[in-house]
């Protein structure tokens, strides 16, 4: 393991992507870097810190017990079973006679087939589907079914009517000089027939409730109802209810108008409000009443009206009225385009019926006895006998049960607390036949509490609250003593301050109320609350200057539990917090905060020193593949993130920065513990001849254990941002951080990783040159067979030892380590035959699906990516001829793209072929922004044309052009010609070749760039040349380049060759590649 580091340092040098959290804490001064490796030994009792996270622990079971609010299930719920329940049969649902079965079989069909309204999402909208539920509950056969239905069909349909209550509205326009309105409503339902409008010129006209109209008679009485007029208010709040016949429930509307009223007052009167008026809105208003005063006591008729200003209006049909009813706020609407209107309206809409022709009614059977009837039938229906003895059942109905007592419920006008008792009386009388879960039953209790009629007023004072206070504080905490023993007996006392307030809002809350009808929990919580903060906030104030790492962990501890009890409120619906004595109480305890995150810090570290140091590097167990050391570090990381969470600090800005700190605590201290593990693996002695070790797998898995953990806690350490700050996106700078530790991480696996393969480099190089060696008289598989066992014994091994991201990251080294040596032998082997290579590709492509398998290893994309492509193009090219290596040559050339089009410049040619002459015309235009290559900065361009490959065009020679001198963009205008035939320009691999070159009068030429051009592209080519002319075709611009490792690559393999064929192509190259310079 001697070697560990260097490998560290040199996979380190290659991956040089961003920064990384490693090398920043590496580049602080040697004392800071020093601090950040080891813990200080003072900031907390030296040791092995496993007391400190034992204290942490017991901290967050606390909190772990206050999540969420308490109910009295919980509360009173008992570890030991419950006891028989008393069945009485006869106290169970009564069985109805066949009469009443009849007459409540009509009753739900006559509500299904006379539904009115839009159902909602979660309701049945098929009213086929309900009747057939209908059929199966009541066990009818179809005959009677549709006897049943077609009669109700033929009854007479019920008489509907919308109960409208007018809440509240807000926002309203301000019609009166002082700023406020006078509002009222007027309302009724419009018939089919008053929604007419007639045409104007400009503007579209909606109705309005006016004390006179010209559109039409006015609506009769009995159709307008009107609240109160609520004086100098834009927020009123009316609470009237209203009832309104509806004559057809597809066609008529509710329409409602806000007035602002102004009684009529005279002029003298108007004008003394002046002292009233406030902004310059409020003048425009004033003089407005001015005028209309002037008007009402002047020339104004008795029948015109110009007292009430509109504030704006609702139109909503009762159609989509849902039949369950619905609380919304509607928006309010003008009555026509040129009205201002603003605000919104409540109102809580519910369409019922008065009159139903069934057989229930005319008994006058109450809707209440109907639904009760129903239901209980339902239920029963619902309850299948499946499980006789099961009492788990919760009341889950399904969608046409739940839709039929809907649509029932509503047409009867039933309350939601008439509805909450009806359930509690079904259920709890089925409860005595068929046992019901208790859950259930405590719920339906919770939903007749929640509607009950809330108390009118709250008692100021609760004396025996204060006493029992006192009576505590004086026992735990008593202010005779000094600061840090009162802090030790005010955190018990604010635990059992928090303890009581849960008995108090899950137990003796809703027996106060049920009984005496008194808010006994808010009562109680507003004086604990009030007491428990004006203590802390004295014993803060008197401790903040002599804080202590006692006193700041004694401190810690009691902010979180007010944070508690302050989240206990906010968490009950309707409550806020922020009235509250405890509002803002995180301030002072925040210099204790940081203190002890510091304090956390350097415990973490101690913690981590101490299991590494007691770690033996053996698995845990059985089911696992790490050691104990990461076990622990996984748990500090996961304590650390519950602490914060349990924090939840409310000052973004300061929050903000207490995560940073935090972040980067916890990065320091992942990446202390991978050294501390290094160091460890460097002192276990290694078995002789061992190539997989097990204890480099165990480091390796608890790398990759703690990648995991540190970035799950990372993560869990988000800070809220603001309303600038994006839900479920992590802050930027501990996104950085976060990644920054992963790249760290990942390059510490992938060291270990190289370690642990390295001790495979010797054998998989021997069995490669065992394939290398084989005679040709073995077959492929034979040869290949023993690095294949090989590797499938060492593989199984790794399988066993290593969890599955790093059995990975070992087939990929594995498989980079295979084609490397595979490389190597190819290099160590020239002039061999062809059979050579072919068995070495026979193994590449074993080795590929033993890689792969079958989709259980790596993916193939990978697999044949990198090195895996040089190696199968040099197989390919020593398999080759001579000639085809050359063709490939030329091929490699056609293929290269720049990568840089302005770096080396641009070349303009134009060619096409003479078929009649059977010649080749090739023009050199110009070429532009080449490559300075003298000392002036400029150069001496030439450009050198051939045609290749050579054995295709053995009897043509190279042309070139004349020399511009002084010049990076040279105009040529020079035309060649090459006698060739057109078969031999459509030959694999045939080009032309352009080489720019700059000519040196006292030393050899450079290198500037070339392109090729494939002569299969050239017009003519291919097809003949329509219309000859010597300068026919358009031009081509062609981007220079050097050749690359890809080009180059077939010209390696033409070196080894021995033929004279192959030596004088690549003498001919070797001597234009003295011109080349490296790329600037």
């Amino acid at each position: 393991m001697s070697t560990l580091l260097e490998i560290k340092s040199s996979v380190l040098r290659q991956v040089q992507v961003c920064p990384s959290f490693r090398r920043r804490t590496e580049e602080e001064t040697a004392s800071s870097s020093a601090a950040a490796q080891e813990p200080v030994a003072g900031a907390w009792k030296p040791g092995d810190g496993v007391e400190f996270f034992a204290q942490m622990r017991l901290i967050l079971k606390k909190g772990e017990s206050r999540q969420g609010l308490p109910c009295p299930e919980v509360l009173l719920r008992s570890s030991s079973p419950a006891p028989a329940e008393p069945v009485d049969p006869s106290r169970g649902l009564r069985a109805l006679t066949q009469e009443e079965v009849e007459m409540l079989y009509e009753e739900a069909l006559y509500t299904v087939l006379y539904r009115a309204g839009t159902m909602g999402p979660d309701q049945v909208d098929d009213q086929e589907a309900l009747l057939s539920y209908l059929q199966q509950v009541f066990g009818t056969s179809p005959e009677e079914h549709a006897e049943a239905v077609e009669r109700v069909k033929n009854a007479k349909a019920p008489t509907y009517a919308l109960k409208v209550s007018v809440m509240r509205a807000k926002n309203l326009l301000a019609k009166d000089p002082n700023g406020f309105s006078d509002p009222y409503c007027m309302l009724g339902i419009l018939p089919a027939s008053g929604t007419l409008r007639e045409p104007g010129p400009h503007r579209e006209q909606r109705f309005s409730f006016r004390k006179s109209s010209k559109r039409g008679g006015p609506l009769p009485a009995k159709c307008i109802q009107v609240t109160e007029v609520k004086s100098s208010t834009l927020n009123p709040v009316w609470k009237e209810h209203f009832l309104f016949e509806i004559e057809d429930v597809s066609t008529d509307q509710l329409h409602l108008d806000i007035w602002d009223h102004d009684d009529d007052v005279s002029l003298v009167e108007a004008c003394r409000k002046l002292n009233e008026v406030i902004g310059l809105k409020g003048m425009s208003r004033y003089f407005k009443q001015i005028v209309k005063s002037a008007r009402a006591n002047g020339t104004a008729g008795p029948t015109e009206d110009h007292t009430d200003d509109f504030l704006g209006c609702l139109n909503i049909p009762i159609r989509e009225v849902p039949v369950a009813g619905e609380d919304r706020w509607f928006k309010l609407e003008p009555r026509s385009s040129a009205s201002r209107v603003q605000g919104d309206c409540q109102l809580v809409l519910k369409l019922i019926t008065t009159q139903r022709d069934t057989s229930m009614s005319q008994r006058g059977r109450s809707g209440f006895l109907s639904y009760l009837l129903l239901l209980s039938r339902l239920l029963q229906f619902e309850h299948r006998a499946e499980e006789p003895n099961s009492s788990s059942w919760r009341g889950e109905l399904s969608g046409p049960a739940a839709t039929v007592l809907c649509l029932h419920g509503a047409q009867s006008n039933l309350s939601a607390l008439q509805l909450a008792v009806l359930h509690w009386q079904v259920s709890s009388r089925h409860h005595q036949t068929r046992t019901l879960d208790y859950g259930y039953l405590l719920g339906l209790l919770e939903d007749m509490q929640a509607h009950w009629e809330e108390a009118a007023s709250l008692p100021q004072e609760q004396r025996g609250n204060r006493e029992w206070f006192d009576k505590l504080l004086n026992a735990q905490s008593p202010r005779e003593q000094l600061g840090p023993q009162r802090l030790v007996g005010l955190v018990k006392l604010a635990d059992t301050i928090y303890e009581d307030l849960q008995s108090c809002y899950g137990i003796y809350a809703s027996l106060f109320h049920s009984i005496i009808k008194i808010d006994f929990f808010t009562l109680t919580f507003r004086q604990l609350e009030r007491l428990v903060a004006e203590e802390a906030w004295v014993l803060t104030e008197e401790l903040s200057p002599k804080m202590t790492l006692e006193v700041a962990s004694g401190l810690f501890e009691l902010y979180l539990t007010l944070a508690d009890i302050q989240h206990f409120w906010s968490s009950i619906p309707g409550r806020d917090s922020r009235s509250l004595a405890l509002a803002g109480i995180h301030a002072p305890f925040l210099p204790a905060v940081k203190l002890w995150l510091q304090v956390l810090r350097d415990q973490a570290k101690w913690r981590l020193q101490g299991a590494v140091d007691v770690d033996t590097l053996d698995p845990t167990d059985a089911s696992s593949k790490h050691s104990s050391s990461a076990a622990t570090a996984s748990l500090c990381f996961s304590h650390i993130q519950e602490l914060w969470a349990r924090l939840a600090w409310p000052d973004p800005a300061q929050a903000q920065g207490l995560g940073i700190q935090l972040s980067q605590d916890l990065c320091e201290a992942a990446l202390f513990y991978t050294e501390l593990l290094r160091k460890k693996v460097d002192t276990q002695p290694g078995a002789a001849g061992e190539a997989v070790s097990e204890p480099l797998c165990i480091v390796l898995n608890n790398v990759e254990l703690l990648r995991k953990a540190a970035g799950q806690a990372l993560r869990g350490l988000a800070w809220p941002e603001g309303a600038a700050g994006l839900e479920g996106v992590l802050p930027r700078p501990l996104l950085s951080c976060t990644q920054a530790l992963d790249e760290d991480l990942q390059r510490e696996a992938r060291t270990v990783t190289a370690h642990l393969t390295s001790k495979m480099v010797g054998d998989i190089r021997k069995y490669v040159q065992h394939i290398s060696l084989s005679p040709d008289s073995i077959q492929n598989d034979e040869a290949v067979a023993p690095l294949l066992k090989y590797l499938d014994e060492k593989l199984a091994l790794l399988n066993t030892s290593l969890v599955k991201e790093n059995l990975s990251r070992v087939l990929e080294a594995l498989w980079e380590l295979l084609l490397q040596a595979i490389l190597q032998a190819l290099g160590a082997n020239r002039d061999v035959s062809a059979d050579f290579y072919g068995r070495f590709h026979f193994t590449l492509e074993a080795l590929v699906s033993f890689f792969h398998a079958e989709g259980q290893g790596l993916p193939l994309e990978s697999l044949r990516d990198g090195s895996y492509k040089r190696l199968e193009e040099e197989l390919r090219l020593h398999q080759c001829s001579t000639r085809e290596c050359i063709e490939q040559y030329y091929l490699d050339k056609l293929k290269q793209r720049s990568l840089e089009h302005n770096r080396f410049g641009r070349l303009s040619v134009r060619c096409h072929y003479e078929a009649a002459e059977q010649r080749l015309a090739v023009e050199v235009l110009h070429a532009a922004d080449l490559l300075p290559l003298d000392a002036n900065g400029l150069s001496d361009p030439f450009v050198i044309v051939e045609l290749g490959p050579p054995h295709v065009f053995p009897l043509v020679r190279s042309q070139r052009t004349q020399v511009k001198n002084r010049t990076l963009h040279p105009v040529y205008d020079e035309l060649f010609y090459f006698s060739v035939p057109a078969e031999a320009c459509r030959r694999r691999g045939a080009c032309v070749l352009f080489t720019v070159m700059d000519h040196d009068w006292l030393s050899t030429n450079d290198f500037a760039g070339e392109a090729a051009l494939a002569l299969g592209s050239i017009g003519g080519v291919t097809r003949p040349q329509v219309g000859g002319s010597a300068r026919a075709g358009q031009p081509v611009t062609l981007h220079l380049r050097r050749p690359r490792a890809q080009v180059r690559s077939a010209l390696r393999m033409l070196e080894g060759r021995t033929n004279k064929e192959a030596q004088e192509f690549v003498k001919r190259l070797k001597e234009l590649e003295k011109y080349m310079e490296a790329d600037p």
